[in-house]
């Protein structure tokens, strides 16, 4: 509820890129896969028009849950190493372990808000989440990575879109491997 206020408290705080995994990372990046799973497979979704919802095959949706988290828990540090890598270019100061909470506290809103893909109707407020991170990016640039204010806009919207076009990698390929919609 005070982003710039946590921000400094997450700046100070002594930790590990590990250590935020196992207990940051790890468990809100399960939330998206786990309410998709349940709303694909378990709830499905309406046909308009008919009486009747239509569900993903649960073994392969929940192999594509499954491999879809682990990929984007890869990519989590693979973001963080871009965001480092770039921090020169944004007159920023280069700290991985900064670009990592940078990185995993900023998606944060968006984990939480994925709740709502367990109820189809709601989620789309899913995007509220995103925007939200891309906000908070935005409000931690400069205290974790000591980004300049006037640089600040460029470096989120390429952290932004490097951030998207990683998940839509991964969803392609996992895509291709685990089709959740052929029976």
């Amino acid at each position: 509820m005070k982003p710039s206020e946590t921000w400094q408290e997450i700046k100070e705080e002594e930790t590990t890129i590990s250590n935020l995994y196992k207990s940051y990372a790890m468990l809100l990046a399960a939330i998206p896969q786990v309410a998709q799973f349940i709303a694909n497979s378990i709830i499905g979704y309406p046909v308009r028009g008919v009486n009747f919802r239509v569900r993903t095959n649960i073994g392969r949706t929940l192999g594509f849950s499954i491999a879809f988290y682990i990929l984007f828990l890869v990519s989590l540090y693979v973001i963080s190493l871009i965001t480092n890598a770039l921090a020169p270019r944004f007159n920023s100061t280069k700290n991985i372990t900064n670009a990592f909470k940078l990185i995993v506290f900023s998606l944060t809103p968006g984990w939480i808000a994925s709740i709502l893909f367990i109820f189809p109707s709601l989620s789309p407020l899913v995007i509220l989440g995103g925007i939200y991170w891309i906000y908070l990016l935005y409000l931690g640039l400069p205290l974790m990575m000591e980004t300049p204010k006037k640089k600040s806009f460029g470096y989120v919207i390429i952290i932004a879109l490097v951030t998207l076009l990683i998940s839509f990698v991964i969803n392609a390929i996992v895509s291709a491997i685990f089709n959740p919609w052929i029976t």
